[in-house]
């Protein structure tokens, strides 16, 4: 009996039962072989065709790119000053690609893709391991992994949480006895939580100690061995923070004190109570669950799956739901939310899903084939966005589109719809492989999605010719100012190496024109005036906001309500000049 298991539990009636043994290497491989490939050229078609994008891309790589100019590999830096937030080890994985190939953006871009592909690998390992009566439950969790819209398109992000749930994933193999080793690997253990500390700091601990702590609710080896489970997991715990010690002690000895407390208690506790930043409520995650988990909330047939599990619940799903409800009430509690905190928890619901419909085919009752339960909810929404998309021209062109996203959604949304109208009959047709035809449809809806909004607001997005202007400027001698917060979107891709100076309206932007003449001043305005047009030095879309460089004694001016000498040089505008959103303006 493999130690995970419960001796009077069964996971599913003997007579549909499929032990390990016939589960077949080349079963295996076949499996592998259908969504591995699939992932890896969607994902990397979609990563590849734009730059990295502002703000969370760029500015993970100006941290690693101010480390790597500075040589400051042990306190990881942005702008020329201490980055607390995180920890280095994403950074040494960017800084170990860039020793091998040169400095650059592809493989950084590359890394990403490979985590991402980590992740679907680990997960179906884990899902073999927890469910070794039911091999379809293996095969089908990459399926549903991949195919989760928001994890893939965060995925195309330079972050942090990906990794991390490749260290959970791991973390969670080596805690899992198997049928070759009847013992936790505690070792393993350890050095998986102690990387995940070193990826983005105690935060790992939420997504992995409860499902430790709740062992013998879900482990047989852990009810039998109880005092050698807690007093090896402590030990585990233990030596991962002596591995992030190790970074962490040396880290704060050479540097100042402020970075200590910021990396040691206000990066963690400022997150946990009175968040700091993105302070939400603690409801705030249950309609987000909605979206983490889209398309599949859309499939009648999965809900079906997960509300008819019967008791009592196999170790395989004790396990994921030891995993799944701690962290997501820990997260709801914590003052600070972001959506993506979530992400290292999506591998436990694609397996918690694959088992809900794995064993509701196994009842074989109606629900199992029931039209009514396909995925019907989700062709139709992939049918409403193919009319939303195909509607849009027309709209610009009678005039009655407003908002400046949906005009320039409109000049590419076409075709777009045409690919959405035959991911939805893709997603109706009938037959077996329901579950790889929504899945499939999925991964290519959300690329197709990425690359649509990516290639319509692209100019927004788009911080290479600003980081240019301000390196050849850099380059002459003269100092940048910033109003607003810097999140180093301009570092890596002007390969700069001075730290912007913060600003601030009022005295703070006279005194730096007064000793800066020669200075330039990078400004974020809601909106643009014909001054702006006529006097900056270069002005493009900025995300949701406008980007303008200006001469810093230009727009000193300006603010005193002066008039500005005329400029020697006309104003840079971008995409180009007769961009539509300046003829307004004009």
């Amino acid at each position: 009996m493999h130690p995970l298991h419960f001796r009077d539990v069964p996971l599913a009636p003997p007579t549909t039962a499929v032990t390990d043994a016939s589960f077949a290497r080349l079963e295996r491989l076949r499996s592998l072989l259908w969504w591995l490939p699939l992932y890896l050229v969607v994902a990397t078609l979609a990563i590849f065709l734009l730059p990295p994008l502002p703000v969370h891309s760029t500015r993970a790589l100006a941290v690693a790119w101010d480390m790597w100019a500075h040589h400051q590999f042990l306190v990881p830096h942005i702008n020329g000053a201490p980055y607390s937030q995180k920890a280095p080890l994403l950074f040494w994985l960017i800084h170990a690609g860039w020793a091998a190939f040169g400095v650059n953006d592809v493989w950084p871009r590359a890394l990403m893709v490979l985590i991402g592909a980590a992740q679907l690998i680990l997960a179906q390992s884990l899902a073999r391991r927890l469910f070794p009566e039911h091999a379809w439950v293996a095969r089908t969790t990459p399926w549903l992994l991949l195919a989760l819209s928001y994890g893939f398109l965060f995925g195309l992000q330079i972050m942090y949480d990906g990794l991390v749930a490749v260290w959970v994933l791991a973390a969670l193999l080596c805690l899992l006895p198997s049928r070759r080793h009847a013992t936790p690997h505690w070792l393993g253990f350890a050095v998986c939580l102690g990387l995940g500390l070193l990826t983005k700091g105690p935060v790992m601990l939420v997504h992995t100690a409860p499902v430790w702590l709740l062992g013998p609710w879900w482990c047989a080896y852990a009810r039998e061995h109880r005092a050698r489970w807690y007093g090896l997991g402590l030990a585990a715990i233990i030596g991962s923070g002596i591995i992030l010690a190790a970074w962490v002690v040396p880290a704060v000895y050479t540097s100042s004190g402020g970075y200590a407390h910021n990396l040691l208690f206000k990066q963690t506790g400022g997150r946990v109570v009175d968040a700091f930043i993105h302070n939400r409520p603690f409801w705030w995650y249950l309609p987000w669950a909605a979206v983490l988990l889209f398309p599949f909330v859309a499939w009648p047939r999965m809900w079906v799956g997960v509300l008819t599990l019967r008791r009592p619940l196999s170790p395989g799903l004790r396990m994921l739901l030891a995993w799944l409800i701690p962290a997501f009430v820990a997260f709801s509690a914590f003052s600070g939310k972001q959506s993506y905190y979530l992400v290292p928890e999506l591998p436990a619901a694609a397996m918690l899903m694959a088992a809900s419909i794995t064993l509701l085919r196994a009842r074989d009752g109606k629900a199992a084939h029931s039209a009514w339960l396909s995925a019907w909810p989700a062709a139709l929404g992939a049918f409403a966005a193919a009319i939303v998309l195909f509607a849009l021209p027309l709209l610009d062109h009678a005039g009655k589109l407003h908002n400046h996203w949906l005009r320039d959604l409109a000049s590419v949304s076409a075709p777009f719809g045409v690919l959405f109208l035959l991911l939805g009959v893709l997603i109706l047709l009938p037959g077996r492989g329901e579950l790889r035809r929504l899945s499939a449809a999925s991964v290519i809806g959300a690329a197709a999605a990425y690359v649509m909004f990516t290639t319509a607001v692209y100019p927004a997005f788009d911080t290479r010719p600003a980081a240019h202007f301000l390196a050849q400027a850099e380059a002459s001698g003269r100092t940048i100012g910033n109003l607003d917060i810097y999140d180093g979107q301009f570092e890596f891709a002007g390969r700069m190496t001075r730290p912007l100076v913060r600003l601030y309206e009022g005295n703070s932007l006279q005194v730096f024109a007064l000793q800066h003449p020669r200075g330039l001043v990078v400004a974020y305005p809601n909106r643009i005036t014909a001054a702006d047009l006529r006097y900056a030095r270069l002005v493009q879309p900025y995300r949701g906001v406008w980007l303008v460089v200006w001469n810093a004694v230009s727009l000193a001016m300006l603010r005193r309500g002066q008039q500005p000498p005329e400029p020697r040089t006309p104003t840079v505008l971008l995409p180009a000049s007769d961009y539509w959103r300046y003829q307004d303006v004009r």
